[in-house]
């Protein structure tokens, strides 16, 4: 391919399979019940029609492959500062992206990529529109070197052996590297309220699809679940929960060990390096001027551990194209140490943040959350047990839910602060997991505060910092200070009249 990206020009040939995969993947993910049901209900003088319908299939996703592939095309406007991308088959889409607006690049290789030999790379900005472009089939040495293009903005342009030369610096020195034996660690510790969720979302399907086999087949349920209930017995529950456990372990292990594995991250050309990834390698370059919020956060054991998980917050923002408001573009860091999180928290924000003043929330904090999320539900709970024989045994159990309840909220009051000094804000909050958000000031966009009337005699208030990654909020504070840190940073962005990206 031709590096001069000043001329318009297509993908590698070879992102027509990759696209002809993909579209077959997707209607594939879309016909799978149908096909099935197909396949075991038809009689057998049928087969040849289904065996037709999926060529049908595999001709049409290559065709529209070919399609995409000759109308798509990118260039470089140099003068304008602007990357152009072309695309759409029946109704053709310019996608212009500013240079200063590019947040991240990332260059991927799945596993059919790796087959083929080309690579994939994705350009996140912080435009309108919160969309990303992605070119899905470019050879290694162009994908860096339109990488170094779109990343450097209007700095000069090296040459191709400069970039392969520094591309070996970055790769031989990365000044973090996380071990495999971190990651397992960290698999351990971390992560359960995802693993839990897609644990949940595999059952669901199960029973779903299941339920839709038993119908397409005429099976009695009934018969099923009577088998299902005889088989219960509290020996095979805490057998299950148990199991439920270890496979809650192995999911999360397996997602940490296949989304970072061989993690590293080094400094290139005063931007940030990340690479990890176990099937499909993903390589994001980020600019640490652009990352709005630096999170790092620590549960118990891995405080007994040395281990930190970190994330970089930029801004992405306005539409997606479902219309769902999309803000926060985060980059997880797992398994770092205090020295490595401290070298990082100096690439990014210039010096190692320390906290300074604190400012704590007031008692009433407390208030709201035990009344809708202990008493409210506990009373309600205990009405209904007193009407209904069957529910009644089960009182003692609102008991522990207040207990715990009441222990979770104290721990999250007793959590939540905000330190602010000069330079850096840092909110601290979380029960389980302790995070730190830091903020310079300069990245605020809007700040809200907001009191009830009740808490006016009390002089009690609350404060939402608006940043273009999300929002950081400090609750029940007393007010008056927190109407003399917004006037201070309000003097602080004009004064300084630093960007935030």
């Amino acid at each position: 391919m031709n590096n001069d990206f000043s001329k318009p020009q297509r993908e590698s040939a070879f992102g027509i399979i990759i696209m002809g995969a993909h579209t077959m993947l997707k209607i594939g993910k879309a016909s799978f019940f149908l096909f099935v049901v197909a396949f075991v209900k038809m009689s057998s003088t049928s087969f040849a029609y289904l065996i037709l319908g999926i060529s049908a299939i595999v001709v049409f996703s290559f065709i529209f492959a070919y399609l995409w592939y000759l109308k798509f095309t990118f260039f470089l406007d140099k003068e304008k500062q602007e990357f152009v991308v072309n695309k759409g088959i029946f109704s053709r889409d310019q996608v212009i992206i500013q240079l200063d607006k590019i947040q991240q690049v990332n260059i991927n290789q799945n596993i059919l990529q790796k087959i083929i030999g080309v690579y994939g790379l994705k350009i996140d900005t912080a435009g309108t529109h919160g969309e990303e472009v992605s070119i899905r089939a470019i050879d290694e040495t162009s994908a860096y070197d339109l990488k170094e293009h779109l990343l450097n903005g209007k700095a000069a342009i090296e040459t191709q052996s400069e970039i392969e030369q520094e591309n070996g610096k970055t790769a031989e020195a990365p000044f973090l590297k996380i071990s495999a034996w971190t990651l397992f660690k960290v698999g351990l510790t971390s992560n359960y309220g995802q693993s839990l969720a897609l644990l949940a979302a595999f059952f669901y399907t199960v029973i779903y699809e299941g339920r839709q086999l038993l119908d397409a087949f005429k099976i009695n349920k009934d018969e099923i679940q009577s088998t299902v209930t005889g088989m219960l017995t509290i020996v095979t529950v805490f057998i299950l929960i148990a199991c439920l456990l270890i496979v809650l372990l192995i999911i999360n292990l397996v997602r940490t060990f296949y989304k970072y594995f061989e993690l590293q991250i080094s400094e290139h050309k005063n931007t940030l390096l990340l690479s990890s990834g176990l099937i499909a390698k993903k390589n994001t370059l980020i600019s640490p001027n652009k990352v709005q919020i630096t999170k790092y956060s620590q549960n118990y054991f891995q405080k007994k551990m040395n281990l930190l998980n970190m994330s970089l917050k930029q801004a992405h923002f306005g539409q997606s194209k479902k219309g769902h408001e999309m803000q926060g573009n985060t980059l997880e860091i797992p398994g770092c140490n205090a020295g490595e999180r401290d070298e990082l928290l100096k690439m990014i924000l210039g010096q190692t943040p320390l906290k300074s003043k604190i400012f704590i929330p007031d008692w009433r904090f407390l208030n709201l959350p035990i009344f809708f999320k202990l008493i409210l539900p506990i009373v309600a709970f205990l009405i209904i047990a007193f009407n209904i024989p069957e529910v009644k045994p089960y009182i003692a159990a609102s008991i522990v839910y207040f207990i715990i309840g009441t222990l979770m909220i104290y721990i999250s009051y007793r959590r939540h602060r905000i330190s602010v000094s000069q330079d850096f804000i840092i909110k601290t909050s979380g029960i389980w997991d302790i995070s730190n958000e830091i903020v310079l000031p300069n990245k605020i966009q809007a700040i809200t505060t907001f009191q009830y009337p009740w808490h006016k005699g009390v002089d009690v208030g609350h404060l939402t910092l608006h940043t273009a990654a999300g929002q950081i909020h400090f609750k029940y504070g007393n007010y008056t200070a927190i109407k003399q840190l917004v006037n201070y940073w309000l003097y602080q962005v004009e004064f300084k009249n630093e960007n935030w990206m």
